[in-house]
Order: C-alpha cells, then sequence, then structure tokens
C-alpha cells in the first residue's frame, strides 16, 4: 500500500512538472507559445511593416491587446491607428526615417532575417534578428531581439530586451513621441472606455496625467470579458533612458519612449536624440507583466522590485 501511495504520488508531481511548461511550436508565419497547454502569444514575423506579438492572452485566457487591424474590429475598438499592432517595437524617426506610421512607400520596414534561438521548458526564449530598412532599401541598423517567458508568483510575464547596432554609419533614434516599444490594449480596458479603465505610474499618477512623465513602471488596468486584468510595462534601470518617458494615452496606446523629450517636456531642453556609432549598441529592457485585479491588488511595486534585481 505505502509503495503505491508513492508510485501515485511520483506520477502526480510528473504530470505536474510536465504540464507546467512552455512549448514553442514554429510555424510559417512565426511562432506560437503555450503555457501548460495553453496559447501565450503568437510571434508573427511579418504584420504590416514589422514583427508583432499577437494575440497576447492573460489571466484566464482573456485577450489582453486588440484585435484591430490583424483581425476585425473588437469590443469597445476603433479602427484607428493601424499601426498600433498588439504588442511592437518600432520608433518613429530613425536617420529621418519614420518606422512607427505605416505608409506604403514612404515608411521604413523592420525585415526579420531568423530566430538565432527558439528554446522551451520551465522558462521560454525566444531570440530574433532583424534590419531596419529604408524605402528605397538601405539598411540602417539591426536589433536582436530577446523575448523571454517566465512566472512571477504565478503569474505570466515577459521580457523584452533590444540589442540595437548600426550597420555602415551612424544611426540616430530621434526626438519623436512616436516611439518605441508599444502595446495597445484591448477596447474595454482603455480608460475613455469609462468602464475602469485605469493608467498608474510608479508614483501614483493616473491616466492623462501620466503621459509624458519619466517612471520606472506603468500599469494599465481594466475589465475584459468580466474580469478585471491588468499589463505592466517595467523599465529595467540598465536600459539606456531609464527611467523611460510614457507615451500612454488614455484610449489604449501605451508605449515606452525615452527619446520623445521635445515632445514630452518642451522645446526648451536638450533633445532626445540618441546616436549609436559603428561598434556600439544601444540595449533597452522591458518587463511585460499580466496580472489579476488592481495595480495595488497586483503589487506591481514589488513585481518590480523582484524585476530591478534581475542581471541581463
Amino acid at each position: 500500500m505505502h509503495r503505491l501511495f508513492s508510485l501515485l504520488l511520483l506520477l502526480s508531481f510528473a504530470s505536474v512538472s510536465v504540464a507546467q511548461t512552455y512549448e514553442i511550436t514554429q510555424e510559417e508565419d512565426g511562432l506560437t507559445v503555450h503555457y501548460d497547454g495553453k496559447l501565450v502569444t503568437r510571434y508573427l514575423k511579418k504584420s504590416g511593416s514589422k514583427p508583432i506579438l499577437y494575440p497576447l492572452l492573460g489571466p484566464d485566457g482573456v485577450p489582453m491587446t486588440r484585435r484591430y487591424p490583424i483581425e476585425s474590429v473588437g469590443e469597445n475598438e476603433k479602427n484607428d491607428h493601424p499601426h498600433h499592432r498588439s504588442v511592437w517595437f518600432t520608433h518613429g524617426k530613425v536617420n529621418g526615417t519614420d518606422f512607427w506610421l505605416e505608409k506604403e512607400g514612404e515608411g521604413g520596414v523592420i525585415v526579420h532575417e531568423k530566430f538565432e534561438k527558439i528554446s522551451d521548458g520551465e522558462t521560454a526564449q525566444i531570440v530574433s534578428l532583424n534590419r531596419w530598412e529604408t524605402p528605397e532599401g538601405k539598411v540602417l541598423c539591426k536589433d536582436r531581439r530577446s523575448i523571454t517567458f517566465g512566472q512571477d508568483e504565478g503569474r505570466q510575464y515577459f521580457d523584452y530586451d533590444v540589442t540595437v547596432t548600426p550597420v555602415d554609419e551612424p544611426v540616430t533614434f530621434g526626438d519623436t513621441k512616436e516611439g518605441t516599444f508599444g502595446i495597445r490594449v484591448a477596447g474595454t480596458m482603455k480608460t475613455d472606455a469609462k468602464m475602469g479603465g485605469t493608467i498608474v505610474n510608479d508614483k501614483g499618477v493616473k491616466n492623462k496625467d501620466a503621459w509624458a512623465k519619466q517612471s520606472a513602471w506603468v500599469d494599465y488596468y481594466g475589465p475584459v470579458q468580466g474580469k478585471t486584468v491588468g499589463v505592466t510595462i517595467m523599465n529595467h534601470p540598465s536600459s539606456y533612458g531609464y527611467p523611460t518617458y510614457w507615451h500612454v494615452r488614455t484610449y489604449g496606446l501605451f508605449a515606452a519612449n525615452p527619446f520623445g523629450v521635445h515632445d514630452f517636456v518642451g522645446k526648451n531642453v536638450q533633445s532626445g536624440d540618441h546616436t549609436i556609432k559603428p561598434g556600439e549598441e544601444m540595449n533597452l529592457r522591458y518587463r511585460v507583466l499580466l496580472h489579476e485585479g488592481t495595480t495595488e491588488e497586483a503589487d506591481v511595486a514589488g513585481a518590480f522590485s523582484r524585476y530591478e534585481k534581475v542581471q541581463k
């Protein structure tokens, strides 16, 4: 009897350890990430003019980002800003080229080159290499983006770390509010929906007043399918421009941007332009936490204190 109990216990632990892991599958248009058999997100190599993550599913599988323009317009969504594609990384002024807006034949394109690494298990990691091309096909710079999936006290997160390097000449990320690491939250979460959506930064500044402020993190929470959930973007202290400025809007745009100083602060300040010379690199590091409840209920401040201790 004792042997049987021990065997059952062992099988129980084995089944739990096998189930609660990440699995990444490769498909023609990108990668699909599952945790414990449930979809977390897909890495799409090309959507519009760039790679993105879509969909992004949070607690109980609820969608945390809007459907449009990847799919048809969802609940409380608008068919505006078609360049706001779920989760993305671009910038509005790179050596004068606009990679933020999607203007065919006019704007820049971020081209997926290859996946350098794909690993799954108790944590998962996707490392991709990409090149930034002007409308004329000139490559200005390249990026290596590492996306690491894990659990913070039972809650899903992913670390989005980007290293940008010039190709043949210096590359300047220009001073504009149109950037840089962005998320467009679900339509019911946005503050303007007046359904409880709330923006909060690390100093307790809320909603429209959080725009253009510097902060180590910002949380955006609200209802999705009857459940209060939130997305937090955290900026690591080792990231360029920490603590970053925030291009976060009550209509659902949620972006970290360390460059847009003139738009955020005013004209009588030093430019936010940042130039990377050949042989140098720029590192930007963010963690996205998907949680239940409000900012306080999720103890976002505590989650950030754990994240800021993470070494690269």
